[in-house]
């Protein structure tokens, strides 16, 4: 039994999602992965079905009936790993725009330094993003300004999508009560945390874009970020942010 699950959310990833898996259970540490795939009508899903054979118990699937969004995604996985014994619960993508080795650095980031979330950073030292065009790192760097300044949250890389949690972070948070589904979702999260006292720490990683597959991202995303986080700081504010029960 792995004390870790990696959740990576699937929606059209046949040219990655076996490379990714394999990448990732070839680390010396051993973690356990957890697909939520989205209905793929590429064969995403059947992929990761055929190698859960050769991954006995430490590959699994919950598939969905359509393209619902990041955010329940990522709530759904959440909740898996919570009705199990996991203690780190990590988000990351499945096109190898989050390195598999750096999931050791989050690891470590989160067990041995006693943080209680690890994000990876594209900002903390500077700009490290490979393949995106100077436009997309603009709007990505400052949309992260823009959020630092609106909600006070001292996080460089806002927006980041690779992330170790301790399970008593996704156990504290109102799972449910999330209101973002889009890229916002990870804006909401890092605020909560943060609000509710947990410790975060932002741990440096190169961000290499997609080479293969369908890209997700597009001008939408980001403004649904920049919009959300007014509503995230007036609900600070108002003390609305509390722990579950």
């Amino acid at each position: 039994m792995s004390d870790s699950l990696i959740i990576i959310p699937t929606y059209k990833e046949k040219e990655t999602i076996e490379k990714i898996i394999r990448a990732i259970f070839s680390l010396e540490k051993s973690f356990h992965i957890l697909i939520v795939d989205d209905n793929s009508p590429d064969g995403t899903a059947q992929i990761v079905k055929h190698l859960m054979n050769e991954y006995k118990e430490q590959l699994y699937i919950h598939e969905r009936k359509g393209k619902l969004g990041l955010g329940t995604a990522y709530i759904a996985g959440f909740k898996w790993a919570l009705e199990r014994d996991y203690e780190y619960v990590y988000e990351m993508d499945a096109d190898f725009s989050h390195n598999p080795k750096d999931l050791i650095k989050l690891y470590n980031a989160c067990k041995v330094d006693g943080n209680d979330l690890a994000i990876g950073s594209r900002y903390i030292t500077g700009v490290n993003v490979v393949n995106w065009p100077m436009g997309r790192v603009l709007m990505s760097y400052f949309a992260s300004a823009y959020v630092r300044f609106i909600t006070r949250m001292k996080v460089r890389d806002t927006t980041a999508g690779f992330k170790c949690y301790h399970r008593s972070v996704l156990s504290s948070i109102r799972l449910d009560k999330i209101k973002f589904m889009g890229y916002a979702f990870q804006i909401e999260m890092k605020y909560l945390s943060w609000k509710l006292g947990f410790k975060l720490v932002e741990v440096p990683i190169i961000f290499t874009d997609r080479t293969e597959g369908e890209s997700k991202m597009n001008t939408g995303i980001f403004k649904e970020a920049v919009l959300g986080v007014i509503d995230l700081r007036i609900r600070g504010l108002l003390g609305r942010i509390k722990r579950a029960s």
